[in-house]
């Protein structure tokens, strides 16, 4: 057993279910080898190691942040070129942290693993989560591809995390200005449609947020039992729509239906895409209870 600093690296294959049952066992298992053999030598190349694959997770270590995050970039890059026109595609989100952690027969353990998995499940497909901390261990270039999205519940700690997300289609060309210039440009073109029973709700930058709920005041009023009476909070900020539940059941995520749901327990996930979002009952499970969105480019 060994005391270390390291940065943990989680890869997870998004809607690994699907893929095996509509594949089969054995050539989804194929698949997914096969894509882990190829990230295996990125994460050499970066000096990084592989300590173990959990069937559609792999999880690796190394001693440089700088370096996790490069790899981090490079396997997105890797997994979105690859998958381009082919009939099986595969997504990945991946999550990294920085701390000590511990060491133990080809294993790691510790509250840098346990924040590290938590990001997994938070992010989307084709996404790639940090947390603050993390983000100040990198050196100062690296740290401008981060931005700051939202402060999320760990089991076991007692203060709230700060999440952060990368950037990993970054153009070195680019400057930090001309980078925020474009994100604030791309923010202000994006928009949040809501359906529930038949209405349509929009969320941008003339309605920056909304209440969904079963009291009457809520700006989306929930004919369910499931629902509290202020339930869940949805709001654009920072260029990112984030859900943030305020419940006593919890509020479930589906984006795209491809992907494993979350639940979230007074915590915040950022919306992307499409799915559907549940309050107080699976958001598989479609009803008065759930809430369809969709992650759109404003009308010009």
């Amino acid at each position: 057993m060994e005391s270390a600093q390291r940065a943990v690296l989680f890869v997870d294959v998004t809607d690994s279910t699907k893929i095996y049952e509509s594949l089969g066992d054995t050539v989804a298992l194929a698949l997914i080898n096969g894509l882990f053999a190829r990230l295996d030598k990125i994460v050499a190349k970066y000096s990084g190691a592989v300590l173990k694959t959990l069937g559609d997770g792999m999880v690796c270590v190394f001693e440089d942040p700088d370096n996790a995050f490069r790899a981090a970039c490079e396997i997105q890059t890797s997994v979105h070129s690859g998958s381009q026109g082919a009939r099986n595609r595969l997504q990945i989100k991946i999550g990294f942290t920085y701390g000590p952690v511990i060491l133990s027969k080809g294993d790691v353990f510790g509250d840098t693993m346990n924040v590290c998995a938590r990001l997994v499940t938070l992010a989307n497909p084709e996404q790639i989560l940090t947390s603050a901390q993390t983000v100040e261990a990198l050196s100062p270039g690296l740290r401008t591809r981060c931005r700051a999205l939202f402060a999320t519940r760990i089991k076991g700690k007692a203060e709230e995390v700060p999440v952060c997300d990368v950037s990993w289609r970054y153009d070195p060309a680019v400057t930090e200005t001309n980078l925020t210039r474009a994100d604030l440009a791309h923010a202000s073109q994006m928009s949040l449609k809501l359906i529930y029973r038949g209405n349509i709700f929009i969320v941008n930058q003339n309605r920056p947020a909304l209440l969904m709920g079963r009291d009457d005041s809520n700006d989306i009023v929930i004919v369910s039992l499931f629902a509290s009476r202020v339930h869940a909070r949805v709001q654009a900020r920072d260029g990112h729509f984030v859900l943030t539940d305020l419940s006593s059941n919890g509020t479930f995520l589906l984006v795209d239906e491809h992907s494993s749901e979350v639940l979230l327990r007074r915590e915040e996930a950022v919306l992307g895409g499409r799915g559907w979002i549940g309050l107080g009952k699976n958001a598989t499970k479609h009803g008065d209870h759930s809430v369809r969105f969709t992650v759109q480019a404003e009308s010009v």
